[in-house]
Order: C-alpha cells, then structure tokens, then sequence
C-alpha cells in the first residue's frame, strides 16, 4: 500500500474509532440521562403506545388504558373509583407526567424495565405487543371504601395498617381527585389540571393527606407519652397515682398553667386515668420530668423525625421538636411544634398492638410481569422496638380503658377488643380557627390484631378537647376496622 492511501486508511480508522467510542459513550453513560430528558419524546410515545399494566386492589385492576386520538400517544390511563383511590394510585398523564404508585413503578407499567426483559423477549420473538405488569398492592377495597365514605365531604385523612405485617390496608384522603380527568392530552385534559391546583382550589384535592399532611396530633400523642414514661422507669404501673399537682404551672415560666379541658380528675390521676379522661396536665408534666432528649428519643422509636419513610411513597417527616422545657412539656401532649402525618399515628397504635414492635409500613406486595411472574415480591421489615412486650400490654390496657368507658366510646365493636386515643388539637394562631378532630385505635380478636387506625379530620364545631375526636373521627376509625374484621371471617 502506498503511503497516501495508507494514510486514508488510518484516517478512516481513527474516524470508526471514534464513531465506536462515541456511539458507546451515548448508549451506556448518557443513555439514562437521554432516556430521562424531558424534552425526549420518545421515551412518552413509548411510554402510551400500549395499554399499560394495571394496580391491582383485592385481585381487581383499579386502573385501565383506553384508545385515545391524542397524536402520538395511542393509549391513556384510565381509572375505575378514580377518588376513592386518588391517594394510592397517583395519577399517569399524556401532558401532565406521572406520581406516586404510577411514576415510581412507570417501568413495570409501561413494560420498559429491565427485569421484564425475558417478557420483551418472547414478545419480540412472537411478535406479540410489549405489555407492562402489575402492580399488586396490600390494599384493603372494603376498608378503603370504609374509611373514604366515613370521610364523606369532611376534609381529612385516614391511614390503616395491619400491625403485625406493616401492610397499608386503607389509605383515604379528601377531598379527591379523578385522575382520569386530565390523563390525556386534550385542552380539557389542561382545564381539568389547571382548576386542581392549589391557587384554583384552596381545598388542594391533590394533597396526599393521609402521607403528605403533617398535623400537631393533640392527645392522640399522650399515648407516646404514656409509652415514654414507661419506658423510661419514671412510672411503672399504669394504676399507681402520678405526681401531678392541679393546676399545674409549665417549668421555667411566670406562672403560665396548663389548662385542662372541662372538669376532670385529673390530680395525681393514675396513668389509666389520665388517658381515660385525657389529662393535658399529667402529660404535660410527664414530658417536662423525662426531659426533652427522653421525649425526643422515644417518638423516635415510633417513626418521627425520620425523612426516610417509604410505602414506597415517601412520607413527609413527621417532627418531634427539639426544644425548650415549657414547649416539651406541651409536645408532649401533641401542641407546640409537634407535627405528625396520619400514617405516622396509625404506626403508633400499631406499634402499641403488636407487642411493642413497629413494623415498616408498606402498599406494595408484588410487581409482577405481564406472564404473571413474579418480579419482586416484599418481606415484612421490622422497624424498630418502642416499646418492651411488658409495656405494650399495660398501654393496650390503658387505650382499651379509653374505648370501654372514657372519650373513644364511640369505636366500641361488639365482640372485638379495641383500644384508641381521642384527640382534638389546637390549630390557628391562638387557638382562633377550628381544632382537628384525631382518632387512633387498633382492633384484636383471638385470631390477632389485623388493624391499626389513624383519623384526622380538619374542622369541628365544638372547642371542648377530645369529644371533637370521639365524636366526628372515632366512628370512621371503627368503620374502618369493621370492615377489615369482616375479611377475616
């Protein structure tokens, strides 16, 4: 070979080189930051050219695909109950993207991620369309519905969980949404969404209440409390009485009191007691004697100041503040900064009616291929231990004294073992706007305890401390548990 045509040669080498490296470069190091552009529109077409799997409640799909005329995308999402269940499902839009259970699983969905690769692969070869799998949740229907109709028109939140497993059987939030209302891409898709948004709708419908909202949960959180005193030795038998002057004065203060609502025994009131009548004055000393790094570290135990929790659906935090004496003595009968999400509640009362362990909670059971393989499938986790056996007993004792003959009268269940917190707490600069109205129960029978349950409802006509709980949350709170006892017939 010459030297001007061995020259062209290496010329043309160096050029496929480079054609090699570059073309590897684009698939396998940008691939995934080309694949996740939100300018890629192929990665959307791919998404809508098939129907998409479906979320699966009970063994039904609560989701669906239908044809559309929306360009380029020849399917979109639809949704049966689409309210109801609203705070599960999350929403998948032609315009508008994908959140929640629809955005974090969209791979299983749409039939694109990589563990469904032997599915794509047999379709390839027969020629078959890609399908996407299911999603298959721990969704209870009859609680869910349970817990959305006890709501009704009441803005809230409901959070239920099966205490020994960490399974999410009832997650409600109103008011709602239909997703189905702007899955497409039509100028009434836009209307549908736009009108959702916060400033169109004060309400915000989009809210996951039940995992987004945190709330100051009023005496529902005397049940950590109680737990705290325990677990720390500052008292030791729920029916010995406490050291509780009335009234008593917040520590470090000019004599500031702390109010107990109406007339109630309250002095030296005996933990049972206490909770019974929901005493703000025994807790509120409890939490100043133990001390705010005690507080701090058993609500903790229970899930709070934790960011990390996921149903897979992150959670907000719920906080446990750090904090002067006078304002832990009022976190610790659930004012002040004390923030906490329903599901962050109902994992107290779970805690308290599994023996003391927390379990991590969870919605999603399996995701499975379009052959009905399993792809992944979830093992209950332990979270951690708030409370010992011996201590778990004597709050059940003292929270089932609550149903049986103090504010939670209202959750009583024929035949079932319940135990529950009412709560009403403050909300507004001083006290001025309506309290939310908290419930948080459990229910055991011989065959265990499948439910643990947290209400809030954002709104109550009376000011009176608890009876707003017992009466406007309790009864959805036994709703809710009914329906779950039912299914274990």
């Amino acid at each position: 070979m010459n030297k001007p045509l061995r020259r062209v040669a290496i010329f043309c080498g160096l050029l496929v080189l480079a054609l090699l490296v570059r073309v590897n470069w684009v698939q396998f190091v940008e691939g995934d930051q080309l694949k996740n552009d939100p300018h890629n529109r192929r990665v959307a077409i791919e998404r809508y050219s098939t129907p998409r799997g479906n979320i699966i409640v009970d063994g039904k799909a609560i989701t669906g695909s239908t044809t559309t005329d929306s360009g380029d995308f020849k399917y979109k999402r639809t949704y049966k109950n689409g309210k109801m269940w609203a705070p599960v499902t999350g929403y998948a839009s032609q315009a508008f993207d994908a959140n929640q259970l629809e955005k974090l699983n969209d791979g299983i969905l749409s039939g694109t991620d990589d563990r469904l690769f032997f599915s794509r692969t047999v379709d390839m070869f027969t020629g078959s369309k890609q399908k996407g799998g299911n999603v298959v949740t721990t969704l209870d229907a009859k609680a869910q519905k349970a817990a959305y109709d006890g709501l009704g028109k009441q803005k809230g939140a409901v959070a239920a969980i099966n205490p020994e497993t960490g399974a999410i059987l009832a997650l409600a939030s109103t008011p709602s949404y239909d997703p189905s209302t702007f899955a497409g891409m039509s100028n009434k898709d836009a209307e549908a969404y736009n009108a959702l948004q916060k400033k169109s709708d004060p309400d915000e419908p989009m809210l996951n209440r039940a995992l987004r909202q945190t709330y100051p949960p009023g005496s529902t959180f005397k049940v950590v409390t109680a737990s705290a005193a325990l677990q720390n030795g500052l008292y030791t038998d729920v029916d010995t009485k406490t050291r509780s002057p009335l009234p008593y004065t917040l520590p470090d203060t000019s004599g500031i009191e702390l109010k107990n609502e109406g007339n109630i025994p309250c002095e030296d009131a005996t933990l049972r007691e206490a909770l019974r009548w929901s005493c703000n004055t025994v807790f509120g000393k409890i939490s100043a004697d133990l001390g705010n790094k005690k507080m701090k570290a058993e609500a903790e135990k229970f899930g709070f100041n934790d960011p990390g929790i996921n149903t897979p659906v992150r959670a907000s935090e719920s906080i446990y503040p750090e904090d002067n004496r006078p304002q832990n003595a009022m976190a610790g009968i659930g004012q002040a900064s004390n923030r906490a999400t329903p599901l962050q509640m109902a994992m107290v009362a779970s805690a308290v009616a599994n023996g003391g362990k927390l379990m991590k909670p969870y919605m999603v059971d399996q995701l499975v291929a379009p052959n009905l393989n399993v792809v992944q499938k979830h093992t209950p986790q332990e979270m951690s231990r708030p409370l010992s056996a011996e201590n778990a007993q004597k709050v059940q004792s003292i929270m089932e004294t609550v149903v049986k003959q103090g504010t939670g009268t209202n959750a009583q269940i024929p035949g079932v073992i319940v135990g529950g917190k009412t709560g009403t707490a403050q909300h507004g600069e001083n006290n001025k706007d309506n309290p939310y109205a908290w419930f948080i129960s459990y229910a055991k029978t011989d065959k265990g305890t499948p439910v643990a349950v947290a209400v809030v409802i954002e709104g109550s006509d009376t000011l009176r401390d608890d009876i707003a709980g017992g009466r406007l949350a309790a009864p959805v709170a036994k709703r809710v548990m009914q329906a779950v006892l039912e299914g274990e017939k």
